[in-house]
């Protein structure tokens, strides 16, 4: 059986707090989610387990997420010499703007495909994370790794998904994964 695993983070710091975008290693991960399909569940990882994360990436047979190539993969560079964007991996944001040339959020293509809305947003998780309120970012977390998990399950059965575009009308694009 494929290893799925399905990814997302949450960070300590902001873009403006780091320096820009041009730092994303210097963000540092509050809290990690996986759902592996191999095990058949999800795995909530502190920053002290970081390593346990990266190691859980590294076995998977394939990494699915949204922006986790240019992001994600990038905040765990500065816990690991490793080049992460080496793993095999599906970034399901990377092959949507291929085929529209131009970015959607996860939040869109969730709300037009199964009437669902993420429950927070990660400048949200960055105030929890002040306030210490790790049961919440991981509560989030998972949340998004679902989400991600039911968009590249209903994009690989129907080879399609919906989204709203900012006219509010609902589109369809066609994906190949």
């Amino acid at each position: 059986m494929k290893n799925i695993v399905y990814f997302d983070l949450e960070t300590k710091k902001s873009a403006q707090e780091v320096g820009g975008w041009n730092h994303i290693d210097r963000m540092g991960m509050s809290i990690g989610v996986t759902y592996s399909t191999a095990r058949g569940d999800y795995q909530i990882y502190g920053e002290p387990q970081v390593n346990d994360l990266i190691n859980e990436l590294q076995r998977a047979d394939l990494v699915v997420g949204f922006n986790h190539i240019r992001f994600d993969y990038q905040v765990l560079h500065g816990y690991t010499p490793l080049d992460l964007r080496q793993i095999p991996s599906l970034d399901m944001l990377i092959e949507i703007q291929n085929s529209l040339n131009h970015r959607l959020p996860l939040d869109s293509i969730a709300h037009a495909t199964f009437g669902v809305e993420k429950i927070a947003d990660g400048l949200q998780a960055l105030d929890w994370f002040k306030e210490g309120r790790l049961a919440d970012i991981a509560e989030y977390c998972c949340f998004d790794v679902k989400i991600t998990k039911l968009v590249h399950e209903y994009g690989a059965a129907h080879k399609k998904l919906f989204y709203t575009n900012k006219f509010g009308n609902k589109l369809s694009v066609d994906v190949d994964w």
